[in-house]
């Protein structure tokens, strides 16, 4: 019987990728020292530094056909890090600290908010490395674990730049992590962007409409960001309503 020729395992990771996929880990992480040092400004700047990296690592792994389990799996943890981790504890350091002023029951609610968000953006993370292959690629089941980051770090970032004791909003501020949390585990849709064709061509319309995003991002940072990543996460709520109120409106046929 002749030998049957078997293929040596490859070993080794691509490394274009995961350089990405570790710059993300690492912005995360350096968002958490900065706001242990009171940097809040930076420490918001790194979570959006981080967003950037996280979308550039599934981008070039697909682009230069290096995808991984591996690569699927380090991304994952990263993002844990870095959009459930990182902005949980770079508002409590700014402003969930400041519930302590009202009564030690605010206190204990303040890292328990903070825990929350953790815990939600754990299970939301989980859902869709579990739901991936079965779910619309278009949509999103619940509100994505980086844009919940970036209403989170936004709110932080245009607080610190505007010269705002993150204790004066700590209810609201409250309030809105617990909310963000909520919507990451939520049944929402949420539009996902992945079926914009980014090398076709368009009308010269859409190219003059990045130029003015660019210019009003330009003008105020934390508020135009806070408020694009705010509107999204309301989005998902609103779709819902919207398809819910056509449906009951739909009239049913009664005939035999």
């Amino acid at each position: 019987m002749e030998n049957e020729s078997v293929p040596a395992r490859r070993r080794g990771i691509y490394l274009l990728p995961n350089l990405f996929t570790t710059a993300g880990l690492f912005a995360g992480f350096y968002a958490i020292v900065a706001a242990m040092g009171g940097r809040f400004v930076t420490a918001a700047v790194a979570v959006f530094a981080a967003m950037v990296m996280d979308g550039l690592d599934g981008r070039v792994a697909r682009l230069t056909n290096t995808q991984s389990d591996f690569g699927k799996e380090y991304d994952s943890l990263a993002d844990m890090v870095s959009f459930g981790l990182a902005p949980a504890l770079v508002m409590y350091q700014w402003g969930f600290q400041g519930l302590a002023d009202f009564n030690w029951l605010w206190a204990k609610l303040g890292w328990i908010a903070a825990f929350f968000y953790t815990g939600c953006a754990a299970l939301r993370l989980a859902r869709f490395n579990t739901r991936a292959a079965v779910v619309d690629k278009r949509f999103f089941q619940g509100l994505p674990s980086p844009s919940a980051a970036a209403v989170v770090a936004g709110a932080v970032w245009l607080g610190a730049a505007k010269g705002i004791e993150g204790g004066t909003l700590a209810i609201p501020a409250f309030v809105l992590t617990v909310l963000a949390a909520l919507l990451m585990v939520s049944s929402f849709s949420y539009y996902s962007f992945k079926d914009l064709n980014l090398t076709g061509r368009v009308r010269f319309t859409v190219v003059l409409l990045v130029l003015l995003i660019f210019v009003a991002v330009a003008l105020d940072p934390p508020l135009v960001l806070f408020l694009v990543f705010l509107l999204y996460m309301g989005s998902g709520p609103v779709m819902s309503l919207v398809r819910w109120r056509r449906r009951g409106a739909t009239p049913r046929d009664d005939s035999v």
